[in-house]
């Protein structure tokens, strides 16, 4: 069964025992943690679509989303062959619509796109929509690619606004996951952005190390900052994918601070010439398009 069959297994089966049943069987088939072998031809079969909803029933998130937002993933290594066999390359932004059922494993994203290596194509224009066909249908979304030259690649390196939490100087011990401790104070009503490098958690996978700066913008009750840090270090030994690890964020806050308007961004550490930056928002604002030191 090809990876496509699977996903389209896993989005038909019903109850939730019954997905979870196809995701073991699934799991056996990804790559994540195994040898895998060197794809240089167009294979859009390599891509690995894991159900989102999996782990949102796990923290309390059905339809309608508390939250919109967007999947950032920027592409350092892509490359193929034009139609006289010279090869381009590029950078790329990929943008995953949070609505979409499935979440791409990012190993699996890493091989598809090393697929091209080899591969011609007539034109920028045939490569950008490929992308946009095999990743919209992997997500079960319309999903926006951007490529540009190495030249014209933006953002440059920047740095994250607001206040920054790591400084405070706390008494730690405990780094398994403790939501509870996050608290605001009713009387203080602010509308302020802060954010930290410490966000550290482990592939859900592989329980590889995952590293990444996360930045927290809200208007209402004054959050707490020294219980803000202890709950975003606690993270340090807990399993779950990027996207995950920062929907879990916005749901915690909302549910123990209960601001008005929240928005949580994080920047992941490059990964396979990938880095993945999710956005959850319950307001108008926009994911920031920042490029930071580590990436």
């Amino acid at each position: 069964m090809t990876s496509v069959a699977r996903w389209r297994k896993l989005r038909t089966s019903n109850p939730l025992n019954e997905r979870r049943s196809a995701l073991n069987d699934y799991s056996q088939h990804i790559p994540l943690g195994k040898a895998t072998a060197y794809v240089s031809q167009y294979d859009p079969t390599l891509l690995c679509p894991f159900p989102r909803q999996l782990k949102r029933t796990e923290i309390g998130v059905s339809k309608p989303l508390p939250f919109s937002g967007t999947d950032l993933w920027n592409g350092y290594e892509l490359s193929w062959l034009n139609s006289r066999g010279l090869p381009q390359v590029a950078m790329a932004r990929f943008f995953f619509d949070c609505e979409s059922p499935f979440l791409i494993e990012s190993k699996s994203f890493k091989l598809y796109l090393n697929s091209f290596n080899q591969t011609a194509l007539n034109s920028w224009t045939v490569m950008q929509q490929t992308l946009v066909t095999d990743l919209s249908v992997a997500s079960g979304r319309p999903v926006g690619v951007e490529l540009m030259t190495l030249d014209d690649a933006e953002p440059r390196l920047s740095v994250l606004p607001g206040d920054c939490l790591d400084d405070l100087d706390l008494p730690l011990d405990n780094y398994q996951l403790q939501p509870a401790g996050l608290k605001a104070d009713a009387d203080s009503p602010v509308a302020e952005i802060l954010h930290s490098h410490l966000l550290k958690s482990n592939c859900l996978v592989t329980n590889q190390p995952d590293w990444g700066s996360v930045l927290i913008e809200y208007r209402g009750a004054r959050i707490d900052r020294e219980a803000l840090l202890r709950y975003l270090i606690s993270f340090r030994q807990h399993n779950e994918f990027h996207e995950q690890c920062v929907e879990r964020i916005f749901v915690d806050i909302k549910r123990y601070c209960q601001p008005q308007e929240l928005s949580v961004q994080a920047w992941y550490t490059r990964r396979g010439g990938l880095d993945i930056n999710p956005f959850r928002t319950n307001c108008a604002r926009e994911p920031r398009l920042l490029r930071l030191v580590r990436q």
